[in-house]
């Protein structure tokens, strides 16, 4: 994992995982986030559904989070968020080692993402962590005035 340098008078860092008593917090830092944020339903869908979603908390404060599906030999990242307030900081560094360790830990051979083509600052940051550009969704994510944006498609080898 990435050294990550925290002030001695930081509150403790750690993970949890997502629960429903603190949906209210994540669902307040999706909203800040994005301009089209995932619903109450997207995030307790993907509870429901068992797929893996934590929460990176510094003492009580959400730092940020991700939500991936796992696959037969593969991993699909479907949410990672820093908080607003947070974000050059290091914190999505920290969100992505977490969740590759997890994803080896389940033997997973690949991740995948999806990225909005006009996301160029999360697009470098996956890039630095070792992703690689493997295809385009067109249309694949709404935007403004009823317009659609293209994704891009990421994957990490975990296993090179």
């Amino acid at each position: 994992m990435s050294a990550v340098l925290v002030p001695p008078h930081a509150p403790e860092v750690r993970f949890e995982p997502l629960t429903l008593a603190r949906l209210d917090q994540v669902l307040d830092v999706e909203q800040q986030a994005y301009t089209h944020p995932w619903s109450r339903g997207n995030f307790t869908d993907a509870m429901a559904s068992g797929y893996e979603a934590q929460l990176l908390l510094g003492g009580e404060e959400l730092l940020g989070y991700f939500v991936a599906m796992q696959g037969v030999d593969e991993v699909h990242l479907l949410n990672i968020t820093v908080a607003p307030r947070h974000q050059r900081q290091g914190w999505a560094r920290v969100l992505l080692d977490a969740l590759a360790l997890w994803a080896r830990g389940r033997r997973a051979q690949w991740l995948w993402l999806e990225v909005r083509a006009s996301n160029e600052r999360a697009r470098l940051i996956y890039e630095t962590h070792g992703y690689r550009r493997v295809g385009e969704r067109k249309r694949y994510y709404p935007a403004a005035h009823g317009q659609r944006e293209d994704a891009i498609v990421m994957s990490l080898n975990l296993w090179p």
